[in-house]
């Protein structure tokens, strides 16, 4: 079975159904956003408040390169990760399967908190949140094998739909 990368915004539920996929395929699971903090030995949000967003982005490529170079398993990636010209063209020439988890903000919203942990969403995390969609969305569906609304479903049924598109 090849690499899984699953995209979506902040709130899709990326982390959460990355793991239960992983574990019910038996295959390991990979967090972008969890391997930076990781290898930097900070978390993602003082990335960005003392390094700033490119050195967080360029963190992020080196995971994304990273993880597409993996060997089969599940690669969820941090929301802002496809948004680059260089990782849509990774994306696209990947042999993975690329899953995009679709999200509204009602849905998102409960699960952000939009805390102060999302350096990109302080001042008013709603419409910051609304705006980064409108943005990266078209880049989700243009890198995507396959789009799954998740504001309707328990984490495992999206599991198990991801597990049926896989067969």
């Amino acid at each position: 079975m090849p690499l899984i990368v699953l995209l979506g915004a902040p709130g899709a539920g990326k982390s959460t159904i990355g793991l239960m996929l992983a574990k019910e395929l038996k295959l390991d699971f990979v967090d972008t956003d969890k391997e930076i903090e990781k290898t930097s030995g900070m978390s993602v949000s003082q990335i960005f408040i003392e390094e700033g967003e490119e050195k967080f982005r360029a963190l992020e490529m080196e995971e994304l390169k990273k993880g597409l170079n993996g060997s089969a398993g599940v690669l969820s990636l941090g929301g802002g990760a496809p948004i680059s010209q260089e990782a849509q063209t990774l994306l696209k020439n990947s042999v993975s399967t690329k899953i995009f988890l679709d999200v509204s903000l009602a849905t998102a919203a409960p699960r952000v908190g939009f805390n102060r942990d999302r350096p990109l969403l302080l001042g008013n995390p709603r419409a910051q949140w609304q705006a980064l969609l409108e943005k990266r969305r078209p880049i989700y569906e243009e890198v995507a094998d396959h789009i799954i609304n998740v504001d309707h479903g328990k984490p495992s049924a999206i599991v198990s739909e991801i597990v049926g598109l896989l067969k």
